[in-house]
């Protein structure tokens, strides 16, 4: 049976009772990303909920740098041909119209603003938005999904895909699920070596934010990165 249940004509979800309600009520701007992926695909399957269903195809977008393969979705228990689609075409869709529309970079507050969502992951996912000339955001784009507490990425994987882009700058990130913003002695090395890499290659690095849901710290803003501006 599909958790899909309407009372009185209003649909509400087993899992969250109340989201295409408060979608209309608050807009989709404050609900999660499992909440606006359970809005999209409507229902789950018997035995799985649509928040569940939700979560898996949310853990398969994380990991797309390039958009979701909708062979991958049809993969997953409960979606189909036609909820594979529907993802991968609504994605795209808001990535044409939306995707850098008025996402021009002027100091953290403006990367904060892109980042937040993936606050709410149980996991580091380390992000990188790469800019252009005039620091508009071409791509963001997780690079490494990590532990529960610490994620591990190598310079190349940040690079590879700013040189792809014809970047002019990249800008780090990467969430703290503990929720303490206080950047690492680990953050801080990797920090560097993205810093000195993006020198070498031409590629700047503007800044690096360890965020959570409440807020977020920038190495610029704390003097512990040389703020640079693309070339």
């Amino acid at each position: 049976m599909p958790d899909c249940i309407y009372e009185n004509g209003s649909p509400s979800y087993s899992g969250k009772p109340d989201v295409r309600e408060r979608l209309f009520r608050s807009g989709p701007g404050r609900l999660t990303d499992i909440e606006l992926l359970s809005a999209l695909l409507g229902s789950g399957v018997r035995g799985r909920g649509v928040t569940d269903l939700a979560a898996d195809v949310l853990a398969i977008l994380d990991s797309s740098r390039d958009g979701p393969d909708p062979d991958k979705l049809v993969s997953l228990n409960g979606v189909g041909a036609a909820k594979a689609c529907l993802v991968s075409a609504a994605l795209e869709l808001g990535r044409r119209l939306y995707g850098s529309r008025e996402r021009r970079v002027v100091g953290p507050a403006d990367v904060f603003g892109i980042v937040s969502h993936w606050a709410d992951r149980t996991r580091e996912r380390f992000i990188a938005v790469t800019l252009n000339g005039a620091h508009e955001v071409i791509r963001s784009r997780v690079i490494t999904i990590g532990l529960v507490n610490r994620t591990v990425v190598h310079p190349r994987e940040v690079f590879a895909d700013a040189v792809s882009d014809r970047a002019c700058a990249v800008v780090l990130a990467h969430n703290h699920p503990s929720g303490r913003l206080d950047p690492s002695p680990e953050d801080r090395d990797i920090t560097t070596r993205l810093r000195d890499s993006g020198e070498l290659i031409g590629i700047p690095v503007m800044d690096h934010l360890v965020f959570s849901a409440d807020g977020y710290y920038s190495f610029v803003e704390h003097g512990l990165l040389q703020p640079r501006s693309p070339d």
